[in-house]
């Protein structure tokens, strides 16, 4: 007999087993895979991106699906409670560009061994290669779980930390949702979120612009009556099915919701490669250079203007009627307020997005208007908590998804500790 069974041993799940322990639980940490923290290990492309230090507020805008949900897991435990938490560990982390906290190893791997050292420490129990087959229920409230191999283990209290249905070779399959529906609760519709951007351009499918970067842009998700529906700077990168790269990922989710809502088969997206800039400044500074220019080719003039590699710029070129061989005195300004429209405003159609597994994150989840946001614990059976991604909560790449896998699994195992030990 357990105090507190902990499923899965994702970011979430470590935290709650540790969390629960910490607080006086005795706990057993299951996960069905033949090791623990795989999804960590990944993260922040193999550093490990631990959390954010962004003040909360900016934080919780950088948490669209359900982040107002966040107050009070991060008045439990916040980013920076998950720095101090790591760096009482023994990590030193360091801050990179937009409040991104790193361990200084550069190394996920430091990470998931420290905190697997942590539960040794604290006397967790850890079962792995364990499958779970079902939360037992009984009365209102938890009694326990039965393994696949027909086991049943004791307990008053169940964590469900089993993740999404995203990246589903660690282990995130879709398993906590039965679970969850078993005991009442509602799965909100998911969908890829954090995910590369598809479409039919036959500048995309002739791979025109694939491998093309480009740094610090503005790209919109454009409604069909014209108006912006959601614009993120950053960077990007076309690629032989479409977009991808940091504000392509923010996107994707408005992208799905988009096609959706309007009940179509492809969404406009606008790429302005001059965000500090007006649309007048640009055409006034081409201007400027054609007439410094004028006997000069266009392509030699324009080589470098507004990050416009030579494949961009040739491209571009050609979609405002322009010979890139042509000097400047041949063209007119009607060509070069194209031009000008198109380093501003570079409009082209999208379709969707990968798969739901081959997205960063799932959206949707257990809705989170069932669960007690200070314990994690469910309104609707005792002794039933979830955190993580299996949660209708999401965010943007960038440390908040692993900051909410932290902050809910903290609060699940005390509010899971507490309210066996009460």
């Amino acid at each position: 007999m357990y105090d507190v069974i902990v499923i899965g041993g994702g970011p979430s799940g470590l935290m709650a087993a540790i969390s629960a322990s910490e607080h006086g639980a005795n706990v057993l940490l299951v996960d069905k895979g033949n090791k623990l923290g795989r999804k960590l290990a990944i993260s922040g492309g193999g550093r490990c991106n631990v959390t954010n230090r962004m003040e909360e507020k900016e934080l919780i805008a950088h948490i669209p699906g359900n982040g107002r949900f966040m107050y009070s897991p991060f008045a439990v435990f916040n980013n920076e409670n998950i720095i101090e938490f790591f760096e009482n560990l023994g990590i030193k982390l360091k801050e990179e560009d937009r409040g991104r906290m790193f361990p200084i190893t550069d190394k996920a791997v430091t990470v998931v061994e420290t905190l697997l050292k942590k539960l040794q420490e604290q006397r967790v129990q850890m079962w792995t290669n364990t499958s779970v087959d079902e939360v037992l229920y009984e009365e209102g409230k938890v009694i326990g779980i039965k393994l696949e191999n027909g086991k049943t283990i004791h307990s008053k209290a169940v964590i469900i930390a089993v993740g999404g249905k995203s990246v589903p070779h660690t282990g995130s399959t879709g398993d906590g949702y039965p679970w969850a529906e078993k005991a009442g609760h509602t799965i909100t519709e998911l969908f890829p979120t954090e995910v590369p951007i598809t479409s039919n351009e036959p500048f995309i499918k002739e791979k025109v612009l694939q491998g093309i970067s480009l740094k610090d842009v503005g790209l919109s998700v454009v409604s069909p009556k014209g108006k912006v529906l959601k614009r993120h700077e950053g960077d990007m990168i076309f690629t032989h099915f479409g977009i991808s790269g940091p504000i392509a990922l923010r996107c994707s989710q408005y992208v799905v919701k988009a096609l959706k809502k309007f009940s179509v088969n492809t969404i406009e997206m606008s790429v302005d490669l001059l965000p500090l800039k007006s649309g007048e400044e640009v055409f006034q500074e081409l201007r400027a250079i054609a007439k410094e220019n004028e006997k000069k080719a266009v392509k030699n003039s324009l080589k470098g203007y507004g990050y416009l590699t030579e494949r961009l710029l040739h491209f571009f070129l050609e979609r405002s009627m322009i010979d890139p061989n042509d000097t400047f005195a041949n063209i007119s300004n009607e060509k070069l307020r194209h031009l000008a429209s198109l380093i501003k405003n570079f409009t082209f159609k999208v379709n969707g997005t990968l798969s739901i597994e081959k997205a960063f994150v799932t959206g949707g989840g257990v809705s989170v208007k069932e669960i007690n946001p200070k314990t994690m614990e469910s309104k609707l059976m005792n002794g039933l908590f979830f955190c993580g991604e299996v949660l209708d909560i999401h965010g943007y790449t960038g440390g908040f998804n692993i900051t909410v896998a932290f902050s809910t699994g903290y609060t699940a195992g005390k509010g899971a500790a507490d309210g066996v030990l009460a």
